[in-house]
Parts: C-alpha cells; sequence; structure tokens
C-alpha cells in the first residue's frame, strides 16, 4: 500500500493561514480596539504637556496611528529581513514616551524628534552585542523600570486630570468625577466581561467615559465635521530634527530594554502560534521592524513604535494566529490616520476621560513590574539594594520635581528623567552587585520569560 504525503509546500502553518475576508476584518478590528486608546492617550500626552496647539496634536495622533499602522503591516508580512512574520500590533510604548518627554522639556521637540531617530539607528548597530548585553538586564531591573514607569504616567495624567495648579477649575470635581468614572467603568467590563470583550474593557470604558461626557454636556461635537476629509501627516512637524547624543542617552539605554521585550514577546508569540524555525533569526527581523518603524514615526514627531505585549493576549484570548488578521488590522489604523473627522472626534474626547483610560493602563503596567519584581530573591541583600538605589534614584525626579534644577542642563536631561535615572541606577548597582569581585549569582536566566506579558 503506498500513502501519498502531501509536499511540504502544501502545508501552512496556522500563522500564515489566510481567512475569509470578513473574518479578517472582524478579528482586525479587535486588534485595533484593544490598542486604539495607546495613540490617542499619547497624542493628548504629548500635545498637553508640551502645549501644543489643537491643530498640531490631532495631526500627531494620525501621524502616530499611522506608523503604528505601517509598523504592524510590516511586522506581519515580513521583507528583506524586517519583520518577525507573526501576528503582531505595534504602539507608542509608555516607557520612551516618558523619556521622549523628559528630553523635550530639558531641551527641545526638535531635540526629542533627533533622539527617536538616533536611537532607531542604534538599535542596528546594537544587534549584533544584543546578547552580550542582555546579562546587564535581568528581571529586577527591567521591574523596576516599569514600575517607574507606572509611577511617573500616573503622576502626568493625574495633573492632566486636576488641570494646572494656576488655572481656573484646577481638581474641579465634574473632572475628577468624570475621570473616577471612566476608570470604574473599566473595571467594571474587566469584571463582567470575558474572553474578548475582557480584552477591549480598556477601550469599552474610554467609550463609557465618553459616553457619560455626552450625556453632561462635558463633550461636543463641534468641530469634528469641519475641515478637511483626508488627514496626510506632515514630516517634521516641529521642525528639522537636532541630534545630540548625550541628550538621547536615556532612549538610547532604554534601547536595550526595548529589544528585550522584544525577544520575549517574539519567543512567546511563535510558541502560541506554533510558528517554525530559528528564533534567532526570527528575533532581530522583530528587532529590525522595531527599528525601522522608530525611525519612520521620529519623522513624523513620534516618540518610538515598538512590539505591543497586548499581541500576546489577545492571541490566547481569541486563538486566532493569522498574521493576515494583524495585517488588516494595520490597514485600519492607516485609514484612521487619514480619516481627518475620525483624528478630531478622538480629539474630542475630554482630557479627563483620556487621562483616566490612561491611569488605570499606567497602572496595569505597575502591576506587570510588580509581578516581575516577584520572580526576584530579596533573601539576598544585593538584590534589596539594587531595588531601593533605583526606587531612590528615579523616584526623587518623581515626586519632587526640580530637585536636580540647579545642575547643568545638560546633567538634568538624565539626572531629572526619574525613569532614565532608575533604570541607570539599577543597571550599574546590579554590576557592582552580580558582576564585579565575588559575584552573587543573578537571575538574569530568566530575563527573556520575565518580559514575555508585555511591557
Amino acid at each position: 500500500m503506498h500513502h501519498i504525503l502531501k509536499p511540504p509546500g502544501l502545508v501552512v502553518e496556522p500563522v500564515d493561514e489566510r481567512l475569509p475576508i470578513g473574518t479578517q476584518l472582524l478579528y482586525g478590528l479587535q486588534h485595533v480596539l484593544v490598542m486604539a486608546a495607546a495613540p490617542i492617550t499619547a497624542a493628548f500626552l504629548i500635545g498637553h504637556t508640551l502645549d501644543l496647539s489643537d491643530d498640531v496634536t490631532v495631526g500627531l495622533m494620525s501621524a502616530i496611528f499611522l506608523a503604528c499602522g505601517l509598523a504592524g503591516i510590516l511586522q506581519s508580512v515580513g521583507i528583506f529581513g524586517f519583520g518577525a512574520r507573526l501576528p503582531f500590533v505595534q504602539v507608542p510604548g509608555g516607557a520612551p514616551l516618558v523619556i521622549f518627554l523628559g528630553i523635550a522639556q530639558a531641551t527641545d521637540l526638535q531635540t526629542a524628534n533627533g533622539a527617536v531617530i538616533l536611537t532607531g539607528f542604534f538599535y542596528f548597530l546594537a544587534l549584533p552585542f544584543f546578547t552580550k548585553l542582555l546579562k546587564y538586564f535581568p528581571p529586577i531591573v527591567i521591574g523596576t523600570m516599569l514600575l517607574l514607569v507606572a509611577v511617573n504616567l500616573i503622576r502626568i495624567f493625574g495633573g492632566l486630570i486636576t488641570g494646572r495648579p494656576d488655572s481656573v477649575g484646577f481638581a474641579s470635581m465634574g473632572n475628577i468625577g468624570l475621570a473616577l468614572l471612566t476608570i470604574s467603568c473599566t473595571v467594571l467590563f474587566a469584571r463582567i466581561f470575558t474572553g474578548m470583550w475582557q480584552r477591549i474593557a480598556v477601550m469599552l470604558g474610554l467609550l463609557a467615559g465618553a459616553a457619560i461626557a455626552i450625556l453632561s454636556g462635558t463633550m461636543s461635537f463641534e468641530g469634528v465635521l469641519n475641515g478637511p476629509l483626508i488627514a496626510v501627516p506632515q514630516p517634521f512637524p516641529f521642525g528639522l530634527p537636532t541630534f545630540d547624543l548625550f541628550a538621547s542617552l536615556p532612549l538610547i539605554i532604554f534601547c536595550v530594554v526595548s529589544m528585550t521585550e522584544a525577544t520575549g514577546q517574539t519567543l512567546a508569540t511563535a510558541e502560541i502560534v506554533g510558528r517554525k524555525g530559528d528564533h534567532k533569526v526570527i528575533v532581530p527581523r522583530n528587532i529590525r521592524a522595531d527599528a525601522l518603524g522608530s525611525i519612520f514615526g521620529g519623522c513624523f514627531g513620534t516618540s518610538l513604535i515598538i512590539t505591543s505585549g497586548e499581541n500576546i493576549g489577545i492571541i490566547r484570548a481569541t486563538g486566532v494566529r493569522s498574521r493576515y488578521v494583524t495585517i488588516a488590522a494595520g490597514a485600519m489604523l492607516v485609514v484612521l490616520a487619514l480619516c481627518a473627522p475620525l483624528g478630531r472626534l478622538a480629539y474630542a474626547i475630554p482630557s479627563a476621560v483620556v487621562a483616566g483610560t490612561a491611569v488605570i493602563v499606567f497602572a496595569i503596567i505597575g502591576v506587570m513590574g510588580i509581578n516581575i519584581l516577584r520572580r526576584v530573591d530579596f533573601d539576598q541583600n544585593g538584590n534589596m539594594f539594587i531595588l531601593a538605589a533605583a526606587l531612590a534614584m528615579g523616584l526623587l525626579p518623581i515626586v519632587v520635581p526640580g530637585f536636580y534644577s540647579a545642575f547643568p542642563s545638560h546633567l538634568q536631561i538624565i539626572l531629572g528623567n526619574g525613569l532614565a535615572m532608575g533604570t541607570v541606577t539599577a543597571v550599574v548597582v546590579n554590576i557592582l552587585f552580580h558582576h564585579l569581585g565575588t559575584p552573587q549569582k543573578p537571575d538574569d536566566a530568566t530575563a527573556f520569560n520575565s518580559v514575555s506579558e508585555g511591557k
């Protein structure tokens, strides 16, 4: 009896499966809903923190959607060594956003944009040496970084809820109530829903907050339909970038952390979708796409555009493993970017609603950091002092603004950025305890796994 075997070329892996167009669009929309809050909150944060005009902020939101969409398509399609050919959607990460703002406030937006572009190119330079650098970024460093990201961004978005202390209506009950209702709705949706609906609890909370704002008369649609229908983001909206290597150092240092997180997410996603092949090849493809997406975004005024940790959760929740779904999601993000009324509609959502959504999102990032730190053995004095020193140096400029205001302006770029200072301190003290003299055994063996659940 003869067995007829199918040629290997006819065997389609689940990740390469082409679904019906309607199904791809539906599942792609789910990816968009899960991550859509990130570009909206990022644009609000940059616009309000740096006092940008409404038009510039709306344009920046379009640019972020465009960069995320194109980078997601590149990751999913994978061409010329760029893109992991996995179901990935890209987002503006919380940590690089904090650093971007810190650089912009210490110098100017042109220098912050230059830092993003320089960091994108640094990805390519660091990639060949990445595995050697990994030992200096064990779970205690990454967990500390995520915790500082949460504290920093909650403080910033809390300020967006209250408004400036010298402004009319500072800390008004209306704004605070709207933010708290948005947070409450998000938590309630996460409790009562399961599966995919639970995954989009953040977006549902944002929509619920907007609905409450409409009913209370706080949100208006005036101006949404005024103006052009098509929005094409302008390159270098803040002027030609300024390249300052010293000012860019905090973002360049974060680049190694980002590559570590991308590694964990790539390995975890490849395992979930059953992607076969050499992971040592797939991971660099992911990182190169992150780098190219960030360079492109930097040319349009955004911060780094990086792989979203939500990819893992949504694939687990839906069981859909096809990368063509995220290609559809990327295409939808491009449409969102180019459709001007949608950008104006997103910007019409009150700051209190957007900030309330951001507070709960970034608090979740802090919880991820705590979860990573739970794996660290704090019975070792070394680990206890690494975390203590990093939190001390990281929290001081966050909770005491202006702490380093008497220092030279170039030093303030690093010293005054709590996230950068805390991360650098964690790396240096970790080297002191675990890599010099008679080192205690570090727990960097779990570094890949520690970040596989996202940023």
